[in-house]
């Protein structure tokens, strides 16, 4: 192989129906060099077979196998082993339309860029055939400086365009002499790249979208019900009020951000507790969401938020009155959507 512009890394664990449509959205790439790091975590399908199948006939996928040590872990291997002058992080139940690399790349090169941020789609599925099609973008800019990407990274924030790392394409001179990886903890993705855009200097954003988001399967992490989520979402906000004190940029803007931010994820925090997965007693439930509205950053949180929808407003109102009883039921409503009716839930959270 010649020049190698652009390494893909790829954790590999329990897709062995979406992992082939995965590989051969990156062998249609209109940029061809490229090296394909598949990284089999241990599966227990036939996953790993599918991406070796795969290698034989293209020399450029390498699949790496090893012991199941979670999607950091397999990132973080092929992190040491990349070549590409570029990475790019890709979900292997997951597709990528052909020209999502050479353009990147290109806005890559041609702004001297660490980190190119693009826009993408999310396609949730409510039949086998039929989905709701999201678009997340922002406008098209390149930052002249540090401080302009910081004064403005909310912005990119609000449109979820910063927290996943397969809408991005990164020097791999920044990440390595950085010592960059993904940590190892549950949603590895945001604050690994909270490390990045840490101390960036140059980003370049694209409004075009190249990849799809798939939310499909039952057994996606994003739909189980996790017993620490509200301890995860006040570490998040923990550490984005880090970054902005690191940042040294403040603005009304920004406080009603991260106020509105903080307090929509305590909302998806409230549908969690009232999951039908979750086995606490309605009387530890109530307890449980009485302790997440109460607390002064969530009172605070709720003062200064200002939705961007009819529909956030609303489900902010029982919050607003610290309303113990009127929350819980809002979160079982919240809940019966989300398993009842998949296409008005993705609707409902698109136009939050």
């Amino acid at each position: 192989m010649g020049e190698i512009k652009v390494s893909i890394i790829m954790p590999v664990y329990g897709v062995e129906d979406y992992v082939g449509k995965a590989i051969e959205s990156i062998q249609n790439q209109t940029l061809t060099d490229w090296e394909f790091f598949c990284v089999d975590d241990g599966t227990k399908d036939r996953s790993g077979e599918i991406c070796d199948e795969y290698a034989k006939n293209d020399p450029r996928i390498i699949v790496v196998h090893k012991e199941n040590g979670g999607a950091p872990s397999a990132r973080n291997v092929a992190i040491d082993k990349a070549k590409g002058k570029y990475m790019y992080f890709m979900d292997s139940d997951d597709w990528a339309e052909p020209n999502m690399l050479e353009d990147m790349y290109n806005l890559a090169e041609e702004n001297n860029s660490q980190l190119v941020v693009a826009g993408y789609y999310i396609d949730t599925y409510y039949s086998d055939t039929e989905k709701f099609v999201q678009e997340q973008f922002c406008e098209d800019k390149v930052f002249g400086s540090q401080r302009e990407f910081r004064e403005n990274a909310h912005k990119l924030f609000d449109r979820n365009l910063l927290y996943t790392p397969w809408n991005k394409l990164y020097l791999s001179s920044y990440i390595l002499d950085n010592k960059l990886y993904f940590p190892q903890t549950f949603w590895d993705d945001f604050p690994f790249n909270l490390s990045v855009v840490r101390d960036v200097e140059r980003v370049a954003v694209t409004s075009e979208k190249y990849y799809h988001f798939i939310r499909k399967r039952a057994e996606s992490e994003t739909t189980k019900y996790r017993a620490d989520m509200f301890e995860k979402r006040e570490e998040e906000h923990s550490w984005m009020l880090d970054l902005y004190k690191h940042w040294e940029v403040d603005s009304p803007e920004i406080r009603e951000f991260l106020a509105r931010r903080y307090i929509e994820r305590v909302i998806g925090c409230i549908e969690n507790v009232t999951n039908r997965n979750c086995t606490l007693s309605p009387k530890e439930k109530k307890a449980e969401i009485k302790k997440m509205i109460s607390s002064e950053r969530a009172r605070e949180a709720v003062k200064t938020a200002n939705p961007n929808s009819k529909y956030m407003k609303l489900m902010l109102m029982p919050v607003k009155w610290n309303n113990t009883s009127l929350t819980y039921l809002e979160g079982k409503l919240i809940s019966s959507v989300k398993s009842g009716n998949t296409k008005l839930f993705a609707k409902l959270k698109a136009g939050r």
